[in-house]
């Protein structure tokens, strides 16, 4: 076959992942997430709703169409290596002018087989099977980046879901504390303990933290809402009931060696096969400078009479054969050869660029989960002395040695530490899926060629 044959392209592969440190390095054999990776979260409420994705979500179903499309595609592609056979039938009347008889009539009857191949001399058909499988090999690999996708925009947004629910929870729980608190000074004020600027403080800090109940709200039902298109449904069908603590927990993802990423993620799977793809065109490209050869064959009967079509002297046959070779084309191939020339580097660079973006989202991830870890423990040594500080003000205050101002400021201290702690936990959480999704989740190249035809 004319044409450069298929060579993967290389693509910069550093030995170790920079932000590895104090991440466990994956054996052979739990080298990467399989399967159903979400259940590493323990949390039968994402369990239930995955099963939804892959039947329901539509960016699913259309790459899934598309699959089946680059699959006929290529079906369409591999016959053309096959003779072209065609049957007709045919009848005619007509009524002219005859010098002798003045107006006659006349019929005609046939009935044919035809056969016609072009021989795949320079192998230009076969370069367009070759593309045409790879293509179909892409759509199969874009399909399950279509499906990770969703899977972790999905988990993603599940568990900042849940994570606001906590929210929701201590926001709640504090607006409570507040209440009473504005009780409290309610009474001292009608006592004549405390000023009127107590209770207009207390009053405020209330409202604010009410405010905040409002907008944690807020964020949870546009959660809601775009978990319910992601599983293919109008907001309005789906309603998720609070949850009163969180279930999912974080997973340990062990990480292998960088050379893995490249069977792993179906991004990169896609973009290499569509240099395939693109490699094959050259080929194309390159048969169109020479010759074609076509074979013909066909036979039948015909005759005037329909009672005598089948007779004997009725039949015919034809057999052919024919050469053609473009001349003059004013630079027409040679165009069209740079163009599939240009086509292919660019893929190349695609996929080179596909490898540095993957290789950029683990270390992303990884540099995200180690030092999310130390600033949560940080974190959570600040919740607890934010809340004995509060606590210690409230009662200097219902003690009278302080003043409702610093009450307020360490509640709001300690309450802002709490949310920031919450926020801190989804921001793991977020970045465990991201991590998921980096690594490629289940995939493995190996499942394109068994799922493209």
């Amino acid at each position: 076959m004319v044409g450069p044959d298929y060579v993967r392209p290389t693509a910069p592969v550093p030995a170790a992942y920079k932000e590895m440190d104090g991440w466990k390095a994956a054996e052979p054999a739990d080298a990467a997430p399989k399967g159903d990776w979400w259940t590493a979260y323990h949390d039968p409420g994402l369990d239930a709703l995955m099963v939804q994705v892959d039947v329901s979500n539509q960016t699913i179903a259309g790459a899934e169409a598309r699959v089946r499309q680059a699959n006929a595609a290529n079906a369409a592609a591999q016959a053309a290596l096959y003779p072209f056979v065609n049957l007709s039938a045919g009848a005619t009347r007509n009524n002219a002018a005859n010098v002798n008889a003045g107006r006659s009539t006349n019929a005609n009857y046939n009935l044919g087989v035809g056969a016609s191949w072009e021989p795949d001399l320079w192998g230009g058909i076969r370069r367009n099977i070759e593309g045409a499988g790879a293509s179909a090999q892409a759509s199969v690999a874009d399909l399950a980046n279509a499906r990770l996708a969703a899977q972790t925009a999905l988990a993603q947004n599940y568990i900042l879901l849940r994570l606001q629910d906590a929210q929701l929870r201590l926001l709640h729980d504090t607006v409570a504390a507040y209440q009473v608190s504005l009780t409290f000074t309610r009474n001292q004020y009608n006592a004549g303990i405390v000023a009127r600027g107590d209770v207009a403080q207390a009053e405020a800090q209330l409202s604010t933290t009410q405010a905040q109940v409002y907008e944690a709200e807020l964020t949870r039902r546009q959660l809601e809402h775009s978990i319910a298109v992601l599983l293919g449904k109008p907001p309005a069908e789906l309603t998720i009931a609070p949850q009163p603590t969180l279930v999912a927990v974080l997973p340990a993802t062990p990480v292998a060696v960088p050379s893995t990423l490249l069977e792993r993620r179906p991004d990169i799977a896609a973009a290499e096969r569509r240099a395939a793809a693109a490699n094959a065109q050259i080929g194309v490209a390159q048969a169109a400078f020479y010759p074609t050869i076509t074979l013909s064959a066909g036979g039948g009967v015909q005759n005037s009479l329909i009672g005598s079509l089948l007779a004997l002297p009725s039949r015919y046959w034809t057999l052919g054969a024919s050469l053609a070779q473009a001349i003059f084309d004013a630079g027409l191939r040679s165009a069209q050869k740079d163009e599939a020339v240009a086509t292919y580097d660019a893929t190349v660079a695609a996929y080179r660029q596909t490898v540095l973006t993957a290789f950029q989202d683990v270390e992303d991830s990884l540099a995200a989960l180690s030092l999310l870890a130390r600033e949560s423990v940080e974190q959570d040594a600040a919740v607890a002395a934010t809340r004995q500080a509060a606590t210690i003000a409230m009662n200097q205050y219902r003690a009278g040695t302080t003043s409702y101002l610093a009450v307020v400021v360490l509640q709001s201290s300690a309450l802002t530490a709490e949310r920031n702690a919450l926020a801190l936990q989804a921001r793991r959480f977020s970045a465990s899926v991201g991590l998921v999704r980096a690594l490629g989740g289940g995939f493995s190249a190996e499942q394109l060629a068994a799922n493209a035809r």
